[in-house]
């Protein structure tokens, strides 16, 4: 029995996340199942690095499954990008240890999200950015980032009810590029809460816009309180970049 490591690209606008749903067939792990389940001609089921949401995109989604196939992984590459979707592509496959769990041994994630930030609106970002017309601080902004960087319980940053399971993460990195209108914010480390990025980003960008103090970000920390965060900004402009293991 082989276990196979995959690097998976897609573009999820047309999709409703990652995870396999039992009434739709429109999700990144259905899809790919059902073409690796005919690759095979036995059943699989992959296991992914994490969960994206309804529309964000992926750059660097990891996964793996195990077949008894005898198949090389250039043969097998091929026929996934042959049979899969266009907007699906299997960048990579590698043969791992049986052990190997893309979930469980990942080690950190990079996001990136990305904002047009002009008051027109862009026909071409529109489906990979999102438009926010307000002038922002930048100065302000980074700033904010640096309170956000390190370990914190992130429960108020997140769209979770109630958890068992520690909602402290650490963060390595905030960064934010500036090129002409199109801004580029990167969010490295050990793992993210449930709609985490996009609730940190709609609260830096009222921040930036000064809808909202800077030291609302100390204000949530102590409280944990969602609704003092930011707004949750839309999924079309957020990626996975890159999943890292040791």
């Amino acid at each position: 029995m082989k276990n196979i490591k995959m690097t998976i690209e897609y573009d999820g606008g047309r999709y409703l996340g990652w995870q396999r749903l039992g009434d739709s067939d429109k999700t990144i792990q259905g899809k790919t199942e059902n073409i690796l389940t005919k690759m095979t001609g036995s059943e699989i089921e992959i296991v992914g690095s994490g969960r994206t949401d309804a529309g964000t995109h992926a750059k660097g989604q990891v996964a793996n499954f195990k077949t008894s196939i005898d198949m090389d992984l250039p043969t097998m590459q091929e026929y996934l990008i042959r049979y899969l979707p266009q907007d699906i592509i299997v960048k990579e496959l590698e043969e791992v240890p049986e052990r190997f769990h893309a979930r469980y041994h990942a080690v950190g994630k990079k996001y990136s999200y990305y904002v047009w930030n002009n008051v027109v609106p862009s026909a071409f970002e529109r489906n990979y950015s999102f438009h926010y017309s307000e002038q922002l601080d930048l100065e302000k902004m980074n700033k904010a980032c640096e309170k956000l960087i390190g370990r914190h319980d992130f429960i108020g940053f997140s769209a979770l009810k109630k958890s068992k399971k520690s909602t402290v993460r650490t963060i390595d990195e905030i960064s934010i590029q500036r090129e002409d209108n199109l801004l580029h914010f990167t969010f490295i480390g050990e793992g993210f809460l449930y709609k985490m990025v996009r609730i940190l980003m709609g609260t830096l960008l009222e921040i930036g816009s000064g809808i909202t103090a800077l030291e609302v970000i100390d204000t949530i920390f102590e409280s944990g309180i969602r609704s003092e965060a930011g707004m949750t900004v839309p999924a079309q402009g957020l990626f996975l970049d890159e999943v890292y293991y040791n």
